[in-house]
């Protein structure tokens, strides 16, 4: 029932408005960071790859039900995630169903977040996703893979996943910071082509939950 659900809302998308969310966790960790990043990458996508999402974002805890109502689910922060035992159950469910998290480390969730990600998925490693994936390849080419947004560690940006038969339900994108390169200019003071890049893979995430 809930994959037949998904695959409803994820047909009805080139025809009616979709809303996606901003996941709202515990722990301490400041999941509200970046205010502007998915209003922008939502204008983004609205203009240049003909989505019809809801210009704002809605607010979803992991343990909560409306957590199904929403295709794509982005996570971000700097700090400490906990994903407690209703969290854990639900989250899993969401993603087994066809939903889709993007985890965004916005600087210091590494060592928090892997914890958590093993907890949903105990038996399925994360595995570095290869330049060659269909999340690189359209509607924009990313040859070499995840940009690098932000300097962070200097170490290269990798782009983690979670496959669920072949199909990726969880993204976790490391030492990049898409979401920096989506907020408002004035936040970060990021060069245009620097944003132009994170918007445009942010539009490639978003075009791969609707086309897979």
């Amino acid at each position: 029932m809930k994959k037949i659900y998904f695959f409803l809302l994820f047909t009805s998308f080139a025809s009616f408005s979709q809303e996606i969310a901003l996941l709202k966790y515990s722990g301490g960790g400041d999941w509200y960071a970046n205010p502007t990043s998915l209003p922008n990458l939502i204008k983004y996508c609205n203009t240049n790859i003909n989505t019809k999402i809801k210009l704002k974002p809605r607010t979803v805890e992991p343990s909560s039900t409306d957590l199904l109502s929403y295709p794509f689910v982005h996570m971000t922060g700097h700090g400490n995630v906990i994903f407690s035992d209703a969290d854990v159950n639900n989250l899993k469910n969401y993603l087994l169903a066809g939903g889709f998290l993007h985890i965004d480390d916005n600087y210091g969730m590494d060592q928090y977040i892997r914890k958590e990600i093993n907890k949903i998925f105990p038996n399925n490693n994360l595995v570095e996703i290869p330049s060659s994936h269909p999340i690189f390849q359209k509607p924009y080419a990313f040859p070499n893979g995840l940009p690098k947004i932000h300097e962070h560690d200097g170490k290269r940006p990798q782009a983690f996943g979670i496959f669920i038969d072949t199909k990726l339900v969880l993204l976790y994108t490391y030492e990049c910071d898409l979401g920096d390169g989506w907020e408002d200019a004035e936040v970060n003071n990021d060069p245009l082509e620097v944003r132009e890049k994170a918007l445009k893979m942010g539009a490639n995430i978003i075009n791969y939950i609707f086309t897979n």
